[in-house]
Protein backbone atom coordinates (compact mmCIF):
# COMPACT_ATOMS: atom_id res chain seq x y z
CA UNK A 1 0.00 0.00 0.00
CA UNK A 2 2.24 2.78 -1.30
CA UNK A 3 -0.36 5.48 -1.85
CA UNK A 4 -0.80 6.99 1.63
CA UNK A 5 -4.20 8.62 2.08
CA UNK A 6 -5.90 9.46 5.38
CA UNK A 7 -9.17 11.24 5.99
CA UNK A 8 -11.13 13.19 8.53
CA UNK A 9 -14.83 12.35 8.30
CA UNK A 10 -16.79 14.49 10.78
CA UNK A 11 -20.54 14.89 11.06
CA UNK A 12 -21.71 18.52 10.87
CA UNK A 13 -23.50 18.39 14.21
CA UNK A 14 -21.89 21.30 16.06
CA UNK A 15 -18.59 22.54 17.39
CA UNK A 16 -15.33 20.60 17.21
CA UNK A 17 -14.70 18.43 20.28
CA UNK A 18 -11.12 18.32 21.56
CA UNK A 19 -11.12 14.57 21.02
CA UNK A 20 -12.03 15.12 17.38
CA UNK A 21 -9.28 17.73 17.08
CA UNK A 22 -6.84 15.11 18.37
CA UNK A 23 -8.15 12.64 15.77
CA UNK A 24 -7.84 15.26 13.01
CA UNK A 25 -4.34 16.18 14.14
CA UNK A 26 -3.09 12.59 14.28
CA UNK A 27 -4.51 11.85 10.83
CA UNK A 28 -2.98 15.03 9.43
CA UNK A 29 0.42 14.33 11.01
CA UNK A 30 0.50 10.69 9.89
CA UNK A 31 -0.31 11.75 6.33
CA UNK A 32 2.38 14.44 6.34
CA UNK A 33 5.03 12.28 8.04
CA UNK A 34 4.51 9.51 5.45
CA UNK A 35 4.36 11.84 2.46
CA UNK A 36 0.66 11.19 1.89
CA UNK A 37 -2.54 13.17 1.49
CA UNK A 38 -5.16 14.24 4.00
CA UNK A 39 -8.79 14.32 2.86
CA UNK A 40 -11.90 15.92 4.35
CA UNK A 41 -15.19 14.07 3.92
CA UNK A 42 -18.42 15.30 5.48
CA UNK A 43 -20.66 12.54 6.86
CA UNK A 44 -24.02 14.34 6.83
CA UNK A 45 -26.45 11.47 6.37
CA UNK A 46 -28.02 12.10 9.80
CA UNK A 47 -29.95 15.17 8.69
CA UNK A 48 -31.86 15.48 11.98
CA UNK A 49 -28.67 16.22 13.93
CA UNK A 50 -27.08 18.52 11.35
CA UNK A 51 -26.34 22.06 12.54
CA UNK A 52 -26.46 24.86 9.99
CA UNK A 53 -23.04 26.42 9.44
CA UNK A 54 -21.21 23.56 11.15
CA UNK A 55 -19.05 22.74 8.10
CA UNK A 56 -17.87 26.35 7.73
CA UNK A 57 -17.20 26.50 11.46
CA UNK A 58 -15.18 23.27 11.24
CA UNK A 59 -13.10 24.53 8.32
CA UNK A 60 -12.44 27.83 10.07
CA UNK A 61 -11.32 26.29 13.36
CA UNK A 62 -9.10 23.71 11.63
CA UNK A 63 -7.53 26.45 9.51
CA UNK A 64 -6.96 28.44 12.72
CA UNK A 65 -4.96 25.60 14.29
CA UNK A 66 -3.06 24.96 11.05
CA UNK A 67 -4.64 21.71 9.83
CA UNK A 68 -5.17 21.77 6.07
CA UNK A 69 -6.50 19.32 3.48
CA UNK A 70 -5.40 18.12 0.07
CA UNK A 71 -8.94 17.21 -1.02
CA UNK A 72 -12.41 17.99 0.27
CA UNK A 73 -15.74 19.66 -0.44
CA UNK A 74 -14.16 23.11 -0.18
CA UNK A 75 -11.30 22.43 -2.64
CA UNK A 76 -12.41 19.46 -4.74
CA UNK A 77 -10.37 16.45 -5.81
CA UNK A 78 -10.49 13.33 -7.96
CA UNK A 79 -12.68 11.24 -5.63
CA UNK A 80 -15.68 13.47 -4.95
CA UNK A 81 -18.33 14.28 -4.09
CA UNK A 82 -16.85 14.67 -0.58
CA UNK A 83 -20.25 15.14 1.09
CA UNK A 84 -22.13 11.90 1.78
CA UNK A 85 -25.60 13.30 1.11
CA UNK A 86 -24.41 13.86 -2.47
CA UNK A 87 -23.34 10.21 -2.83
CA UNK A 88 -26.63 8.39 -2.16
CA UNK A 89 -26.73 6.83 -5.62
CA UNK A 90 -23.27 5.36 -5.00
CA UNK A 91 -24.38 3.66 -1.77
CA UNK A 92 -27.51 2.25 -3.40
CA UNK A 93 -25.46 0.83 -6.26
CA UNK A 94 -23.03 -0.85 -3.86
CA UNK A 95 -25.83 -2.18 -1.66
CA UNK A 96 -27.56 -3.66 -4.73
CA UNK A 97 -24.29 -5.33 -5.77
CA UNK A 98 -23.97 -6.84 -2.30
CA UNK A 99 -27.57 -8.11 -2.54
CA UNK A 100 -26.72 -9.79 -5.83
CA UNK A 101 -23.69 -11.46 -4.26
CA UNK A 102 -25.74 -12.82 -1.36
CA UNK A 103 -23.82 -10.71 1.17
CA UNK A 104 -26.93 -8.76 2.14
CA UNK A 105 -30.71 -9.20 2.16
CA UNK A 106 -33.90 -7.14 2.28
CA UNK A 107 -35.61 -6.88 5.64
CA UNK A 108 -39.30 -5.97 5.57
CA UNK A 109 -39.87 -6.04 9.36
CA UNK A 110 -41.85 -3.08 10.65
CA UNK A 111 -40.50 -0.77 13.33
CA UNK A 112 -43.31 -1.99 15.62
CA UNK A 113 -42.25 -5.62 15.24
CA UNK A 114 -38.61 -4.76 15.85
CA UNK A 115 -39.46 -2.75 18.98
CA UNK A 116 -41.58 -5.61 20.39
CA UNK A 117 -38.85 -8.13 19.55
CA UNK A 118 -36.21 -6.12 21.44
CA UNK A 119 -38.51 -5.64 24.42
CA UNK A 120 -39.01 -9.40 24.65
CA UNK A 121 -35.27 -10.05 24.32
CA UNK A 122 -34.49 -7.52 27.05
CA UNK A 123 -37.13 -9.04 29.34
CA UNK A 124 -35.56 -12.47 28.76
CA UNK A 125 -32.14 -10.95 29.56
CA UNK A 126 -30.94 -11.64 26.04
CA UNK A 127 -28.83 -9.20 24.03
CA UNK A 128 -31.24 -7.16 21.86
CA UNK A 129 -30.49 -7.90 18.23
CA UNK A 130 -32.30 -8.65 15.00
CA UNK A 131 -33.62 -12.24 14.88
CA UNK A 132 -32.95 -12.66 11.12
CA UNK A 133 -36.61 -13.32 10.30
CA UNK A 134 -36.25 -11.96 6.77
CA UNK A 135 -32.93 -13.62 6.05
CA UNK A 136 -34.58 -16.80 4.83
CA UNK A 137 -37.48 -15.36 2.88
CA UNK A 138 -38.09 -17.21 -0.36
CA UNK A 139 -37.66 -15.40 -3.69
CA UNK A 140 -41.43 -15.61 -4.12
CA UNK A 141 -42.06 -13.97 -0.74
CA UNK A 142 -39.61 -11.20 -1.55
CA UNK A 143 -41.17 -10.59 -4.94
CA UNK A 144 -44.64 -10.44 -3.41
CA UNK A 145 -43.58 -7.89 -0.81
CA UNK A 146 -41.85 -5.79 -3.45
CA UNK A 147 -44.96 -5.93 -5.61
CA UNK A 148 -46.98 -4.66 -2.65
CA UNK A 149 -44.47 -1.80 -2.22
CA UNK A 150 -43.66 -2.88 1.33
CA UNK A 151 -40.81 -0.74 2.70
CA UNK A 152 -37.55 -2.51 3.49
CA UNK A 153 -34.04 -1.96 4.71
CA UNK A 154 -30.97 -3.79 3.50
CA UNK A 155 -29.09 -5.77 6.15
CA UNK A 156 -25.67 -7.38 5.95
CA UNK A 157 -25.77 -11.19 6.06
CA UNK A 158 -23.21 -11.90 8.77
CA UNK A 159 -21.48 -15.28 9.10
CA UNK A 160 -23.46 -17.53 11.43
CA UNK A 161 -20.50 -19.13 13.21
CA UNK A 162 -16.79 -18.83 13.74
CA UNK A 163 -14.55 -15.87 14.49
CA UNK A 164 -13.38 -12.76 12.72
CA UNK A 165 -9.77 -11.66 13.20
CA UNK A 166 -8.95 -8.00 12.79
CA UNK A 167 -5.70 -6.07 13.02
CA UNK A 168 -5.43 -2.77 14.80
CA UNK A 169 -2.10 -1.00 14.25
CA UNK A 170 -1.79 -0.18 17.97
CA UNK A 171 -3.21 -3.33 19.53
CA UNK A 172 -2.31 -6.03 17.07
CA UNK A 173 -4.70 -8.91 16.37
CA UNK A 174 -8.14 -8.83 18.00
CA UNK A 175 -10.55 -11.76 17.74
CA UNK A 176 -14.33 -11.35 17.80
CA UNK A 177 -16.97 -14.08 17.87
CA UNK A 178 -19.39 -13.66 15.00
CA UNK A 179 -22.18 -14.97 17.23
CA UNK A 180 -22.00 -11.60 19.02
CA UNK A 181 -22.65 -9.68 15.81
CA UNK A 182 -26.11 -8.97 14.43
CA UNK A 183 -27.18 -8.53 10.83
CA UNK A 184 -27.02 -4.77 11.02
CA UNK A 185 -28.70 -2.34 8.64
CA UNK A 186 -26.64 -1.06 5.71
CA UNK A 187 -29.23 0.96 3.82
CA UNK A 188 -32.35 2.40 5.41
CA UNK A 189 -35.78 2.36 3.79
CA UNK A 190 -35.41 5.96 2.64
CA UNK A 191 -32.24 5.11 0.74
CA UNK A 192 -29.92 6.75 3.28
CA UNK A 193 -26.94 4.58 4.29
CA UNK A 194 -25.88 3.84 7.83
CA UNK A 195 -22.39 4.77 8.98
CA UNK A 196 -21.26 1.16 8.50
CA UNK A 197 -22.02 1.11 4.78
CA UNK A 198 -21.15 4.69 3.89
CA UNK A 199 -17.79 4.79 5.67
CA UNK A 200 -16.61 1.50 4.13
CA UNK A 201 -17.78 2.38 0.62
CA UNK A 202 -16.29 5.87 0.80
CA UNK A 203 -12.97 4.72 2.26
CA UNK A 204 -12.64 2.13 -0.49
CA UNK A 205 -13.63 4.38 -3.38
CA UNK A 206 -11.51 7.25 -2.06
CA UNK A 207 -8.56 4.86 -1.71
CA UNK A 208 -8.06 5.56 2.01
CA UNK A 209 -4.99 3.66 3.21
CA UNK A 210 -5.20 4.35 6.95
CA UNK A 211 -8.31 4.96 9.07
CA UNK A 212 -7.79 6.89 12.31
CA UNK A 213 -10.69 7.03 14.75
CA UNK A 214 -11.39 6.82 18.48
CA UNK A 215 -11.30 3.46 20.22
CA UNK A 216 -15.03 3.74 20.98
CA UNK A 217 -15.39 2.40 17.43
CA UNK A 218 -13.60 -0.88 18.24
CA UNK A 219 -16.92 -2.82 18.62
CA UNK A 220 -17.74 -1.83 15.01
CA UNK A 221 -14.36 -2.97 13.73
CA UNK A 222 -15.35 -6.60 12.93
CA UNK A 223 -18.47 -5.36 11.12
CA UNK A 224 -16.30 -3.10 8.97
CA UNK A 225 -13.84 -5.86 8.16
CA UNK A 226 -16.58 -8.35 7.28
CA UNK A 227 -18.15 -5.78 4.98
CA UNK A 228 -14.83 -5.20 3.20
CA UNK A 229 -14.54 -8.95 2.78
CA UNK A 230 -18.12 -9.25 1.53
CA UNK A 231 -17.35 -6.71 -1.19
CA UNK A 232 -14.02 -8.38 -1.93
CA UNK A 233 -12.08 -5.21 -1.10
CA UNK A 234 -8.73 -4.71 0.61
CA UNK A 235 -9.04 -3.59 4.24
CA UNK A 236 -7.16 -0.36 5.05
CA UNK A 237 -4.95 -0.13 8.12
CA UNK A 238 -7.00 0.83 11.17
CA UNK A 239 -5.63 2.93 14.02
CA UNK A 240 -8.01 3.20 16.96
CA UNK A 241 -6.77 6.11 19.05
CA UNK A 242 -6.87 5.79 22.84
CA UNK A 243 -9.69 7.29 24.85
CA UNK A 244 -9.15 10.70 26.45
CA UNK A 245 -10.01 10.68 30.15
CA UNK A 246 -10.38 13.51 32.62
CA UNK A 247 -8.10 13.69 35.69
CA UNK A 248 -10.51 11.61 37.77
CA UNK A 249 -10.47 8.78 35.22
CA UNK A 250 -13.87 9.48 33.67
CA UNK A 251 -14.69 10.16 30.05
CA UNK A 252 -14.16 13.73 28.91
CA UNK A 253 -17.58 15.36 29.03
CA UNK A 254 -18.94 18.81 28.24
CA UNK A 255 -20.91 18.59 31.50
CA UNK A 256 -17.62 18.90 33.36
CA UNK A 257 -16.31 21.94 31.50
CA UNK A 258 -15.17 23.13 28.13
CA UNK A 259 -14.45 20.39 25.61
CA UNK A 260 -14.94 22.30 22.37
CA UNK A 261 -12.02 23.87 20.56
CA UNK A 262 -14.06 27.03 19.93
CA UNK A 263 -14.48 27.42 23.72
CA UNK A 264 -10.73 27.33 24.24
CA UNK A 265 -10.19 29.80 21.43
CA UNK A 266 -12.69 32.16 23.05
CA UNK A 267 -10.90 31.85 26.40
CA UNK A 268 -7.64 32.86 24.77
CA UNK A 269 -5.78 29.63 24.15
CA UNK A 270 -3.37 29.86 21.23
CA UNK A 271 -3.54 27.38 18.33
CA UNK A 272 0.10 26.41 18.89
CA UNK A 273 -0.70 25.40 22.46
CA UNK A 274 -3.76 23.34 21.52
CA UNK A 275 -1.80 21.53 18.81
CA UNK A 276 1.15 20.81 21.10
CA UNK A 277 -1.17 19.66 23.89
CA UNK A 278 -3.29 17.39 21.67
CA UNK A 279 -0.18 15.86 20.09
CA UNK A 280 0.91 14.62 23.50
CA UNK A 281 -2.46 12.95 24.21
CA UNK A 282 -1.44 9.45 23.18
CA UNK A 283 1.79 10.12 21.28
CA UNK A 284 5.18 9.67 22.88
CA UNK A 285 8.23 11.25 21.22
CA UNK A 286 11.56 9.44 21.29
CA UNK A 287 13.07 12.04 23.63
CA UNK A 288 11.84 13.95 26.68
CA UNK A 289 11.12 16.97 24.51
CA UNK A 290 7.69 18.50 25.21
CA UNK A 291 7.57 21.59 23.02
CA UNK A 292 6.80 20.95 19.34
CA UNK A 293 5.71 23.29 16.61
CA UNK A 294 3.32 21.93 14.01
CA UNK A 295 6.15 21.90 11.46
CA UNK A 296 8.30 19.84 13.84
CA UNK A 297 5.43 17.43 14.48
CA UNK A 298 4.97 16.88 10.75
CA UNK A 299 8.55 15.59 10.61
CA UNK A 300 8.76 13.64 13.87
CA UNK A 301 5.27 12.14 14.31
CA UNK A 302 4.95 8.40 13.60
CA UNK A 303 2.76 5.40 14.32
CA UNK A 304 5.47 3.83 16.47
CA UNK A 305 5.07 6.63 19.02
CA UNK A 306 1.35 6.02 19.48
CA UNK A 307 0.09 4.07 22.48
CA UNK A 308 -3.15 2.24 23.20
CA UNK A 309 -3.50 3.30 26.85
CA UNK A 310 -5.98 6.09 27.66
CA UNK A 311 -4.61 9.63 27.62
CA UNK A 312 -5.36 12.04 30.47
CA UNK A 313 -6.69 15.50 29.74
CA UNK A 314 -4.96 17.81 32.21
CA UNK A 315 -5.90 21.46 31.76
CA UNK A 316 -2.95 22.50 33.92
CA UNK A 317 -0.71 20.97 31.25
CA UNK A 318 -2.61 22.88 28.59
CA UNK A 319 -2.03 26.04 30.63
CA UNK A 320 1.68 25.22 30.69
CA UNK A 321 1.79 25.00 26.90
CA UNK A 322 -0.33 28.10 26.45
CA UNK A 323 1.81 30.11 28.86
CA UNK A 324 4.89 29.04 26.96
CA UNK A 325 3.51 30.17 23.61
CA UNK A 326 2.18 33.43 25.07
CA UNK A 327 5.71 34.22 26.27
CA UNK A 328 7.09 33.35 22.83
CA UNK A 329 4.70 35.73 21.04
CA UNK A 330 6.14 39.11 20.09
CA UNK A 331 4.57 42.03 21.93
CA UNK A 332 2.97 43.58 18.84
CA UNK A 333 1.11 40.41 17.92
CA UNK A 334 0.21 39.64 21.53
CA UNK A 335 -1.23 43.13 21.97
CA UNK A 336 -3.46 42.68 18.93
CA UNK A 337 -4.64 39.32 20.29
CA UNK A 338 -5.42 40.82 23.70
CA UNK A 339 -7.12 44.02 22.52
CA UNK A 340 -10.52 42.34 21.86
CA UNK A 341 -10.66 41.17 25.48
CA UNK A 342 -10.06 44.71 26.74
CA UNK A 343 -12.74 46.06 24.40
CA UNK A 344 -15.14 43.29 25.47
CA UNK A 345 -14.58 44.26 29.12
CA UNK A 346 -15.54 47.89 28.33
CA UNK A 347 -12.15 49.14 29.44
CA UNK A 348 -11.36 50.72 26.09
CA UNK A 349 -12.78 51.45 22.66
CA UNK A 350 -10.87 51.76 19.43
CA UNK A 351 -10.77 55.12 17.64
CA UNK A 352 -8.20 54.37 14.93
CA UNK A 353 -5.70 51.59 14.32
CA UNK A 354 -3.34 53.29 16.74
CA UNK A 355 -5.50 55.45 19.02
CA UNK A 356 -7.88 54.21 21.68
CA UNK A 357 -10.08 55.73 24.35
CA UNK A 358 -10.53 54.68 27.97
CA UNK A 359 -14.30 54.32 28.28
CA UNK A 360 -14.64 55.40 31.90
CA UNK A 361 -12.63 58.61 31.62
CA UNK A 362 -12.85 59.27 27.85
CA UNK A 363 -9.09 59.77 27.95
CA UNK A 364 -7.34 59.08 24.64
CA UNK A 365 -4.44 56.63 24.83
CA UNK A 366 -2.09 55.14 22.27
CA UNK A 367 -1.49 51.53 21.38
CA UNK A 368 1.87 51.87 23.13
CA UNK A 369 0.03 52.21 26.46
CA UNK A 370 -1.65 48.84 25.86
CA UNK A 371 1.64 47.29 24.75
CA UNK A 372 3.22 48.38 28.02
CA UNK A 373 0.38 46.76 29.99
CA UNK A 374 0.62 43.55 27.96
CA UNK A 375 4.39 43.43 28.45
CA UNK A 376 3.84 43.57 32.23
CA UNK A 377 1.42 40.63 32.18
CA UNK A 378 3.02 38.50 29.45
CA UNK A 379 5.03 36.35 31.87
CA UNK A 380 2.02 35.74 34.10
CA UNK A 381 -0.80 34.90 31.68
CA UNK A 382 -2.02 31.34 31.25
CA UNK A 383 -4.63 32.40 28.70
CA UNK A 384 -5.46 35.69 27.01
CA UNK A 385 -8.86 36.20 28.65
CA UNK A 386 -7.20 36.41 32.08
CA UNK A 387 -6.09 39.91 31.14
CA UNK A 388 -9.65 41.11 31.88
CA UNK A 389 -9.30 40.30 35.59
CA UNK A 390 -5.75 41.59 35.97
CA UNK A 391 -5.50 45.09 34.55
CA UNK A 392 -8.63 47.08 35.37
CA UNK A 393 -6.54 49.49 37.49
CA UNK A 394 -4.85 50.78 34.34
CA UNK A 395 -8.20 52.08 33.09
CA UNK A 396 -9.96 53.21 36.25
CA UNK A 397 -9.16 54.18 39.84
CA UNK A 398 -8.82 51.04 41.95
CA UNK A 399 -11.43 50.39 44.61
CA UNK A 400 -10.12 48.87 47.85
CA UNK A 401 -10.48 49.03 51.62
CA UNK A 402 -8.02 51.19 53.52
CA UNK A 403 -6.92 48.23 55.66
CA UNK A 404 -5.31 46.67 52.60
CA UNK A 405 -2.72 49.47 52.66
CA UNK A 406 -1.45 48.42 56.10
CA UNK A 407 1.89 46.61 56.03
CA UNK A 408 3.01 44.15 58.71
CA UNK A 409 3.21 45.69 62.19
CA UNK A 410 2.57 49.25 61.03
CA UNK A 411 -0.18 51.52 62.29
CA UNK A 412 -2.50 53.47 60.02
CA UNK A 413 -0.68 56.66 61.01
CA UNK A 414 2.70 55.16 60.10
CA UNK A 415 1.45 53.97 56.71
CA UNK A 416 -0.11 57.40 56.05
CA UNK A 417 3.18 59.07 56.93
CA UNK A 418 5.16 56.67 54.73
CA UNK A 419 2.89 57.29 51.75
CA UNK A 420 3.18 61.06 52.27
CA UNK A 421 6.98 60.82 52.32
CA UNK A 422 6.93 58.65 49.23
CA UNK A 423 4.61 61.04 47.40
CA UNK A 424 6.88 63.99 48.16
CA UNK A 425 9.90 62.02 46.99
CA UNK A 426 8.28 61.03 43.71
CA UNK A 427 6.98 64.53 43.05
CA UNK A 428 10.53 65.84 43.33
CA UNK A 429 12.04 63.34 40.87
CA UNK A 430 13.44 65.18 37.84
CA UNK A 431 13.36 62.02 35.73
CA UNK A 432 10.45 59.71 36.49
CA UNK A 433 12.05 56.96 34.41
CA UNK A 434 14.65 56.67 37.19
CA UNK A 435 11.85 55.95 39.65
CA UNK A 436 13.06 52.56 40.86
CA UNK A 437 16.75 53.41 41.18
CA UNK A 438 16.09 56.73 42.94
CA UNK A 439 13.46 55.33 45.32
CA UNK A 440 15.47 52.29 46.38
CA UNK A 441 18.55 54.45 46.92
CA UNK A 442 16.49 56.89 49.04
CA UNK A 443 15.09 54.06 51.17
CA UNK A 444 18.52 52.54 51.67
CA UNK A 445 20.25 55.82 52.51
CA UNK A 446 17.47 56.72 54.98
CA UNK A 447 17.59 53.32 56.69
CA UNK A 448 13.98 52.65 55.80
CA UNK A 449 12.50 49.19 55.11
CA UNK A 450 11.41 48.60 51.53
CA UNK A 451 8.20 46.78 52.49
CA UNK A 452 7.00 49.64 54.70
CA UNK A 453 6.80 51.86 51.62
CA UNK A 454 6.48 49.59 48.60
CA UNK A 455 3.54 47.50 49.86
CA UNK A 456 1.24 50.49 50.40
CA UNK A 457 2.51 51.95 47.13
CA UNK A 458 1.49 48.77 45.28
CA UNK A 459 -1.96 48.77 46.84
CA UNK A 460 -2.43 52.48 46.18
CA UNK A 461 -1.66 51.99 42.51
CA UNK A 462 -3.47 48.70 41.86
CA UNK A 463 -5.88 48.01 44.73
CA UNK A 464 -4.60 44.42 44.69
CA UNK A 465 -2.57 42.14 46.94
CA UNK A 466 -0.92 40.49 43.95
CA UNK A 467 0.13 42.44 40.87
CA UNK A 468 3.24 43.36 38.92
CA UNK A 469 5.78 45.32 40.96
CA UNK A 470 4.89 48.89 41.98
CA UNK A 471 7.70 50.43 39.95
CA UNK A 472 6.64 48.58 36.79
CA UNK A 473 3.02 49.68 37.28
CA UNK A 474 4.05 53.26 38.06
CA UNK A 475 6.06 53.60 34.85
CA UNK A 476 3.04 52.55 32.79
CA UNK A 477 0.59 54.81 34.67
CA UNK A 478 2.86 57.83 34.48
CA UNK A 479 3.85 60.36 37.14
CA UNK A 480 0.59 62.34 37.31
CA UNK A 481 -1.58 59.27 37.79
CA UNK A 482 0.82 57.82 40.39
CA UNK A 483 0.81 60.99 42.46
CA UNK A 484 -2.99 61.19 42.21
CA UNK A 485 -3.43 57.64 43.46
CA UNK A 486 -0.99 58.13 46.30
CA UNK A 487 -3.05 61.17 47.38
CA UNK A 488 -6.23 59.08 47.25
CA UNK A 489 -4.60 56.38 49.42
CA UNK A 490 -3.42 58.97 51.95
CA UNK A 491 -6.94 60.36 52.14
CA UNK A 492 -8.32 56.84 52.85
CA UNK A 493 -6.12 56.63 55.96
Amino acid sequence: MNNIRLRLAPSPTGFLHLGNLRTALFGFLLAKSMGGKFILRIEDTDQKREVEGAVDSLLNILKWVGITFDEGPHIGGDYGPYIQSQRLDIYKKQADELLAKGGAYRCFCSSERLAKMREEQTAAKQPPRYDRTCRNLSPADIEAKLTNNEPFVIRQAMPLEGEVKVIDELRGEIIFKVADLEDHVLLKSDGVPTYQLASVVDDHLMKISHVTRGDEWLPSFPKNVLLYQAFGWEVPKFIHLPLILNKTGGKLSKRQGDVFVEDYKTRGYLPEALINFCAMLGWHPKTDKEIFTLAELEKEFNIEGLGASPAVFDEEKLDFYNGHYIRQTNIEKLTELILPYLVESNFIERITNYDLRIKKTAKTISLDYIKAIVALEQERLKNLSEIKDRVSYFFEEPDYEADLLIWKGLSRAQVKNNLSELKDKLESLPDFNQLETATLAWLKDSGKKNGDYLWPMRVALTGLKASPGPFEVALVLGKDQVISRLKTAIAKL
